[in-house]
């Protein structure tokens, strides 16, 4: 329904209702609260801009892909960044971040891989799209999605394997982002 009175009062309403999910989304890309509140403020002004000509069923998978792509953008620029060591951030708001050891562990896998396999990971098992709409998401080959898909699986099974999660608890070494 593009033009179909979409106007500011109608983004007011999107922006109040898919917001814990844009942020938990963007926690996800990112790794970082910060990072993520900042990503999805740049998506959403990106948004918008364009909000108008939106169709409303597409609205959030169009917030979804600036987001993804802003954050690629930005992984480029600053170009691979090493973190040395993880302090946990207490003062996370949603309790959905802080559900189980489990979920921190992935988080914390899914760190440690490239920036385009985790965005992948991210947007087929988080946001449950499927290859073909990933790769117009990341502006990408079907092949490439599902390479990216199967490098990013295969890199995650050892860092999630129960001696990896053992030994991970003794060191906090960097990590590096590619």
């Amino acid at each position: 329904m593009a033009g179909s009175g979409a106007g500011p009062s109608s983004f007011g309403e999107f922006v109040a209702e898919a917001l814990p999910g844009l942020l938990r989304f963007g926690y996800i890309l990112t790794g970082d609260r910060r990072e993520a509140e900042d990503l999805v403020q740049e998506a959403l002004a990106r948004s918008l801009r364009r909000w108008r000509t939106l169709d409303a069923a597409d609205s959030l998978a169009y917030v979804r892909q600036v987001m993804v792509n802003a954050n690629i953008t930005r992984w480029r620029r600053w170009g691979a960044r090493v973190r040395l060591g993880w302090l946990p951030d207490g003062t996370v708001d949603d309790p959905e971040l802080l559900r189980c050891d489990d979920r921190d562990r992935l988080r914390r896998a899914l760190l440690k891989l490239p920036v385009r396999q985790r965005a992948v990971l991210v947007l087929r098992y988080y946001a449950d799209l499927p290859d073909q709409r990933i790769a117009q998401v990341m502006d990408t080959s079907l092949a490439t999605v599902r390479s990216q898909a199967a490098r990013g699986l295969a890199a995650l099974r050892p860092l999630l394997s129960p001696e990896a999660v053992s030994s991970g608890a003794r060191s906090s070494g960097a990590v590096h982002d590619k």
